[in-house]
Order: structure tokens, then C-alpha cells, then sequence
């Protein structure tokens, strides 16, 4: 590992970009359940990493707001 960036939405640490040996690959390591679907995944950009991250995340935080109001 050469350098790694938190990832953390709304104030919940989601897991870290890593950035891999050969400076250009980007390699997610999750932390979170909601985004579990993206551990050890690799982009080329770190921007692609946190969007999918986030977007992944405030969908399954979304959906259990609706599934707690419903009930």
C-alpha cells in the first residue's frame, strides 16, 4: 500500500482507497455492510470509487428508512 483515502459519507466511515503498487489502480477495502458489494473492487480513479461508494450507500440508507416507516 503507497497511500490510502477514508471514504466517509454522512459522517459513517465506509472503508478506504487504497492506491496500489503500480500508482494507478485503486482498490476499495469496505468496512461498512451497506457497501460490502464493493470491497477489494478496482477502479482507475479514486472519484469513480467514492461515487459508487456513496451512491450504493445512501440507497441502502434510503431503503431502510422506508422499510422502518412502513412498519
Amino acid at each position: 500500500m503507497l497511500e490510502s483515502r477514508i471514504i466517509e459519507i454522512d459522517g459513517t466511515f465506509l472503508g478506504t482507497v487504497i492506491l496500489e503498487a503500480d500508482r494507478q489502480t485503486r482498490r476499495f477495502y469496505a468496512t461498512h455492510d451497506s457497501v460490502r458489494a464493493f470491497h477489494n473492487h478496482t477502479l482507475q480513479g479514486h472519484d469513480d470509487v467514492a461515487r459508487q461508494v456513496a451512491r450504493l450507500y445512501r440507497r441502502a440508507h434510503a431503503n431502510a428508512r422506508r422499510a422502518a416507516t412502513a412498519k
